[in-house]
């Protein structure tokens, strides 16, 4: 496993459009064991293949919806999409990408994905929270987008330094 670059929000790979993985190889799990080290040494929640600059659909989630005293679980999604969601959040939101900035997004409460294993097995997955927010951010990822975009409001620099940044829901 090895340590990638994170590109960030000024370099222009991160809003190209993803193509779709077709070779589910060694280089493809070798891509996915380095961005999951990447992720945990970044700290963050959520990763996608086009952060550390490969334009295919593959995105890392945490699961954080475990149940005490058990370790969050990570989630290997290749050419995910969503296929149910409900509910709605409304809160801060930062990327790995766009260090140190956070802005308020709307995103749905509870989201289904179908996605493809390491392996090319097809699969379903469901999260709220946190888990539905992450599968959103980074699905975007896939497509070109950055939270930004999505953002009614960034956060300023007092707020985050206030009671925003303790609720502060991680880095994606």
């Amino acid at each position: 496993m090895a340590l990638r670059n994170i590109l960030t929000k000024e370099q222009p790979g991160l809003y190209k459009v993803c193509r779709p993985v077709k070779d589910f190889n060694s280089r493809l799990h070798q891509l996915l064991d380095d961005m999951a080290e990447t992720l945990e040494q970044a700290n963050g929640v959520g990763l996608a293949a086009p952060q550390v600059g490969v334009l295919r659909r593959a995105v890392l989630v945490l699961e954080t919806n475990v149940p005490e005293g058990e370790p969050d679980q990570l989630l290997e999604l290749i050419n995910p999409e969503i296929i149910e969601s409900s509910g709605e959040q409304f809160g801060p939101e930062g990327c790995l990408s766009v260090p140190g900035e956070y802005g308020l997004v709307r995103r749905p409460m509870n989201v289904k994905v179908r996605a493809q294993d390491r392996y090319g097995n097809w699969f379903e997955a469901e999260g709220t929270g946190l888990t539905a927010r992450c599968f959103c951010h980074e699905i975007d990822h896939l497509d070109g987008v950055v939270f930004t975009s999505k953002c009614e409001r960034m956060l300023t620099e007092e707020e985050l330094t206030g009671s925003e940044r303790e609720e502060e829901e991680g880095e994606e």
